[in-house]
């Protein structure tokens, strides 16, 4: 139940924001209708109903053990995802992460207590962090995420049952029938009856695969400048736009390849996605694709809450670019590439480095009548000449020595990554920051955020005259206050920094 003691919000916050439609607290609570044994988004077009038949859930797993089930209209299951503690638990978000992956269900589920070894706790520690955060079991979390995933894709595709299943990671048909029907109150072919009639959503081209889905998010989003932020560093062949307004490029994740399409639909507060997949038989691991470009493109984040805590830092509060997320990549290799090619040269320059190494490197394959380029893998930068790149060679042999690092340790922590020559703090906190979407990243060490901060504080505090004689060592008092004061939305700053004229 939403509550100030809990850090969310009041029952009258969620009462005025349910009677609004809010779309900025869609998927941050959910609405329980105990007259009609349904839970609800606080955008559902439903005439709304009388408070006193009304109860609010902070996640919509709470709503369902509660007994209620999701509504046909405004399907919960395509809410933007959302935890009021998100981004200061780090432990119970990796083990959320890891489970949505399909740690604990496929074709090889791992066991509770190889989850909460690969966490470095203990299985009985995991089940409470589950209960006191998410408000049930490790297990119930990831049966729940399997049947939300495959609501929506019922709801959403013309995937067929089986295909239902399998993506959602039942391995029975029989198996995903039941579950569904127990925890939903209604079978599968039904939810899919209801939804009425429709334009195929689901294609066949040969042996490849194409699929359309919508993902929601919460507003304000600046895509414009998203959008922006991706078109200064795009690799041709590897990342596009469509149609001026939509951003694509292409992925590998393991041995699935393929490429996506997003347009924006602001009317929505929606993207609405294509995903083209090489194989059919990669439907095991859609679940996984679609969590990944929902992360690249920022769509979870709730940036009202977020927004709140950058009001409250002095240097910014008046300058703050509404709507700013974090532009991610596909995968935190891909960033550490990045940010070892943009060391002490321009974006620009790094961006032709950066295409240069995918042309040579890369592999080239045609998805879908299209032509595209893949992000090089470890053990191809490992293997690389980097003829083609013009740059010192402590530089280049930093880059192969990452790729064999990460080649030999695909599962090291990042932080790992400091233990390669050449590799320093700014790298690894670059890619945690675009390729792991860790949301609380200040790069201090950044040059534009050094003298953007420095020249901020020194307009608020100008009678601090000892300022300039003690440069280094106020800097770093100034980011260790910014960095408490912000937590856990650091990397939001870091793009107000480099966003401010």
């Amino acid at each position: 139940m939403c509550s100030e003691a809990e850090g969310v919000l009041t029952n009258e916050s969620c009462r005025r924001a349910r009677l609004a439609r809010d779309p900025r607290f869609d998927g941050v609570f959910f609405i329980g209708v105990l007259t009609t044994g349904i839970f609800c988004r606080s955008i559902c077009p439903a005439t709304p109903p009388k408070e006193k038949n009304v109860r609010y859930f902070s996640t919509a797993i709470e709503a369902a053990n509660a007994g209620l089930r999701p509504c046909l209209r405004c399907r919960p299951d395509s809410a933007p995802g959302s935890f009021a503690w998100k981004g200061t638990d780090t432990t119970v978000e990796r083990a959320l992460s890891l489970i949505d992956d399909g740690f604990l269900f496929g074709d090889s589920p791992g066991s509770l207590e190889s989850l909460a070894q690969k966490l470095g706790i203990t299985s009985r520690y995991l089940r409470k962090l589950f209960a006191d955060k998410v408000g049930t079991s490790p297990n119930k979390y990831a049966q729940f995420r399997q049947l939300m995933f495959a609501k929506q894709l019922l709801h959403q595709t013309d995937l067929s049952m089986t295909q239902v299943g399998l993506a959602a990671g039942f391995t029975s048909i029989r198996r995903f029938n039941e579950v569904f029907q127990q925890t939903l109150a209604l079978t599968p072919s039904a939810l899919r009856k209801s939804r009425g009639s429709r334009q195929s959503e689901l294609s066949h081209e040969g042996s490849e695969i194409r699929l359309s889905m919508q993902f929601s998010y919460r507003p304000p989003l600046n895509w414009q400048k998203q959008l922006d932020f991706y078109r200064l560093r795009m690799v041709e062949g590897m990342e596009w736009e469509a149609d001026l307004e939509g951003y694509s490029r292409s992925f590998q994740l393991g041995d699935v390849k393929g490429f996506f399409e997003a347009k924006h639909d602001e009317v929505k507060h929606r993207f609405n996605v294509i995903i083209h997949l090489v194989d059919p038989q990669a439907l095991p691991v859609l679940s996984e694709v679609v969590a990944q470009i929902k992360r690249v493109l920022d769509l979870d984040a709730d940036m009202f809450q977020i927004q709140t805590s950058l009001s409250s830092i002095g240097i910014i509060k008046n300058s703050i670019v509404d709507g700013l997320r974090l532009p991610g990549t596909w995968s935190a290799f891909e960033a550490g590439c990045r940010a070892i090619l943009g060391q002490q040269v321009s974006v620009v320059q790094a961006t032709k480095l950066l295409n240069r190494l995918v042309e040579a490197n890369g592999e080239r394959l045609t998805i879908s009548g299209r032509e595209i380029l893949l992000f090089p893998t470890p053990l191809a930068i490992a293997n690389a000449s980097l003829d083609e790149l013009k740059m010192p060679g402590a530089r280049k042999a930093a880059l192969n020595a990452f790729g064999t690092f990460v080649s030999q340790h695909p599962d090291a922590p990042v932080d790992d990554w400091l233990n390669i020559k050449g590799i320093g703090p700014w790298t690894v906190a670059y890619a945690k920051m675009r390729g792991l979407s860790d949301p609380n990243i200040l790069l201090c060490s950044d040059l534009i955020v050094k003298k953007r901060v420095l020249k901020r504080y020194e307009a608020l505090q100008s009678s601090e005259t000892d300022l300039k004689a003690n440069l280094d060592i106020s800097y770093k008092t100034i980011t260790q206050q910014l960095e408490q004061s912000i937590s856990p939305w650091g990397s939001y700053l870091t793009f107000q920094l480099w966003n401010l004229e």
